[in-house]
């Protein structure tokens, strides 16, 4: 009996020894990831340098937002309809379809399960810690973070799988906030704002290319609206403006974070829940039910597909969700504390999640 006891210790050991080695492997694998690395430590030294010029007041009171309007306006339609200038195959449109559907299914399902989590509040708190933790800072501080270590791909099923952020935060998060009825600013900011233009327009293009006229360039035809095959001119300062995306992007955050008092929102309690539920449970709720879909083939998604929805969903407070709250007088204070301790925790544990997202895809089960 000793010897057997003996045995099953050394293969547990033998086992445990196995992992160690193989998570050690991963570590060093991501560790001489150029591409990652250089993200990462791209996001947290930009956030910090515009963090410092806004202290030294290089950056005045009202740059972070003239820094939003040219991301929002140029920067991030410029990157959503380039990412859409590629081949398209069965594989990357049942992708697509897939990841569309499943935001539908993650934002309703959030909606609900918010209401459960937040039970024990009331009133304006309860309402307005639901609508927080639903919507996230997805394209602002999700998509160029995707866009520097999953590149157009990843910027693509970004974009796709943010069309149902988009019809849920101007109609279902307004109601909730102002307690009307969805006016028509809201859906024309549902479906008429540059991104979500650009995001459709980019859309069918990469759907339907095969079927628009053609422009044969050597011995290859391409859909003649493939501006990046035929329109190089065109293209080119495109791809300069979607660049910018990213290190505008986080210079703004970095600038943002100086002007919030960090003190009040350190002590709020709440603000600690709320964002420990926004940027860890929330993105695990998706990688499980990720990964129950892809098993069991019900709604397959590549890596790349769960990595740009985990990146998405591990953001902080939408920029929009917050204005509402501040708009209608809906716990105003409450609202800038989990924006910005949010914003920190989201700093932190991005590249975490971007470590935890490289073991996952060494298991090999999202091909």
């Amino acid at each position: 009996m000793k010897k057997i006891y003996d045995l099953n210790k050394e293969k547990q050991i033998i086992i445990y020894m196995e992992a160690i080695m193989n998570f050690n492997e991963i570590l060093l694998g991501i560790l001489r990831n150029n591409n990652i690395i250089g993200a990462i430590s791209s996001a947290v030294l930009i956030i910090l340098f515009g963090f410092y010029l806004r202290k030294k007041n290089v950056f005045k009171d009202n740059t972070a937002k003239i820094l939003t309007d040219v991301i929002l306006s140029a920067s991030l339609p410029a990157l959503a309809f380039k990412s859409f200038m590629q081949d398209i195959n069965k594989n990357s449109m049942m992708e697509g379809i897939n990841l569309l559907i499943w935001g539908f299914i993650i934002y309703i399902l959030l909606i609900f399960l918010t209401k459960v989590i937040y039970m024990k509040y009331n009133g304006d708190k309860k309402a307005v810690l639901e609508v927080l933790t639903t919507f996230g800072s997805t394209t602002f501080f999700g998509i160029p973070i995707i866009a520097a270590v999953y590149g157009n791909v990843g910027v693509m099923y970004a974009s796709i799988f943010n069309i149902a952020y988009r019809v849920f935060l101007y109609s279902y998060a307004y109601i909730k906030m102002s307690g009307i009825k969805a006016d028509k600013n809201n859906v024309k900011q549902m479906f008429l704002n540059s991104i979500v233009l650009a995001t459709f327009i980019g859309m069918f293009i990469w759907l339907f290319q095969g079927s628009l006229p053609q422009v044969t360039i050597g011995d290859t035809s391409y859909a003649f609206l493939r501006i990046d095959k035929t329109a190089f001119w065109l293209f080119k300062p495109m791809t300069y403006l979607a660049a910018l995306a990213s290190p505008l992007a986080w210079l703004a955050i970095g600038a943002k974070l100086a002007d919030i008092s960090l003190g009040e929102a350190l002590s709020s309690r709440d603000s600690w829940i709320y964002s420990f539920i926004k940027v860890v449970i929330v993105p695990l709720i998706n990688i499980v039910a990720l990964y129950i879909l892809t098993v069991t083939k019900i709604l397959p998604v590549s890596f790349v597909g769960l990595a740009s929805v985990i990146i998405m969903m591990a953001t902080p407070t939408a920029t929009v969700a917050a204005a509402y709250a501040i708009k209608f007088d809906k716990e105003s204070v409450l609202t800038s504390n989990c924006s910005l301790l949010s914003t920190i925790f989201s700093v932190i544990c991005m590249p975490l999640w971007i470590v935890v997202l490289e073991v996952i895809k060494s298991m090999n089960i999202f091909m």
